[in-house]
């Protein structure tokens, strides 16, 4: 049951992640720096579709992928077309490896380690949603004062 709803969420707040980055009024604003806000929306949307297709899409499912961090975050002038593609590229990636997931998997231990620990393949992937949803309200909070 709590596989089935994590896919839920992670489904929800992805869709959620594409609305938000096609409600900017224009393309560029995606990239404008924001006194006060550390990264634009375009690189926290590659940094959240970066981190879950790697940990969640390669890590878990192993599907292939390579991860470029940096890259998440030093990007710029990305079309919202294509930030939107990721994302839809995040969502296959995440529901077909939460669909190969059982009950059972959540309680083993998570292929690799966070901040240096072992923690539960469910513990994990509770983290990767709150981190999504962080990540989401700081973009919301970048568009609204891009925006105006």
């Amino acid at each position: 049951m709590l596989v089935f709803l994590l896919s839920e969420i992670f489904e929800r707040d992805l869709l959620l992640l594409k609305k938000e980055i096609a409600a900017y009024n224009s393309p560029g604003l995606l990239w404008k720096p924001v006194s006060g806000v550390k990264n634009p929306g375009g690189n926290l949307c590659l940094h959240l579709c970066g981190n879950l297709q790697h940990f969640i899409g390669h890590v878990l499912g192993g599907i292939p992928y390579i991860r470029n961090r940096e890259n998440e975050f030093s990007a710029s002038g990305i079309a919202p077309e294509v930030l939107l593609s990721e994302v839809d590229r995040t969502i296959l990636s995440v529901k077909g490896t939460l669909a190969k997931i059982t009950e059972g998997d959540i309680q083993k231990d998570f292929p690799s380690e966070m901040s240096g620990r072992k923690v539960s393949t469910g513990f994990f992937l509770i983290h990767l949603s709150t981190h999504l949803n962080y990540h989401l309200g700081q973009i919301n909070y970048h568009r609204r004062i891009a925006d105006s």
